[in-house]
């Protein structure tokens, strides 16, 4: 289970930061910024992955009361002209200068889950597999998927048959499969090999 180590061993403000919506073919890449009191306790914070649905929407709530998180998102388009990968960091950094707001305090490390890190004002440390060695990552990583899944189902609603509400905008068997049929909508990311096919 994520505690609270590698904060401690940085000292000072440490948030945790953490993305949701690298793969999908649809949707906005969503990341966010999270700081915890390292007072308090996050009984059953985990890895967003770990969780069942409902348990991580209880959390999201629990965290809004007891940890300050904020969202950061980069657009379809952002996606297609800039790559995923730097649109995932444009996500991020807009995650973290939200919280850095919000916290009206200099922040003075950011725990990023994953090998890589954005450019941040502050020194960013990468931590591979960081939402379940980190609770500050974890709680970003709750926020942020339970934000997208409730995007990504509102959507769903608007254009259906594709499935979103269920996968989230993956390439899953059904969404392919309605991607051949229906074609592509404005969401889809033009720049992922399964859309870009059909908009030949």
């Amino acid at each position: 289970m994520p505690d609270f180590a590698l904060e401690i061993g940085l000292g000072g403000c440490v948030v945790g930061l953490d993305e949701v919506g690298r793969g999908p073919l649809a949707g906005p890449v969503v990341a966010a910024a999270a700081w915890l009191d390292p007072a308090l306790t996050y009984p059953g914070l985990d890895d967003s992955k770990r969780l069942t649905a409902r348990r991580r929407e209880a959390l999201a709530v629990s965290l809004d009361k007891t940890a300050v998180v904020c969202l950061g998102r980069a657009e379809i388009e952002e996606i297609d002209r800039l790559n995923i990968l730097q649109a995932t960091f444009l996500a991020m950094r807009r995650a973290f200068e939200a919280l850095a707001e919000r916290l009206g305090r200099p922040i003075d490390h950011a725990l990023i889950d994953g090998p890589l890190a954005p450019g941040l004002p502050c020194p960013a440390h990468p931590v591979v597999g960081g939402d379940h060695l980190s609770l500050s990552i974890a709680a970003a990583s709750v926020v942020a998927k339970v934000h997208r899944d409730a995007l990504m189902a509102e959507l769903a609603q608007a254009f259906p048959g594709y499935g979103w509400e269920r996968n989230a905008g993956y390439g899953t068997a059904a969404h392919l499969a309605a991607l051949e049929q229906l074609g592509p909508t404005p969401h889809h990311r033009r720049s992922f090999a399964p859309v870009a096919r059909l908009c030949r």
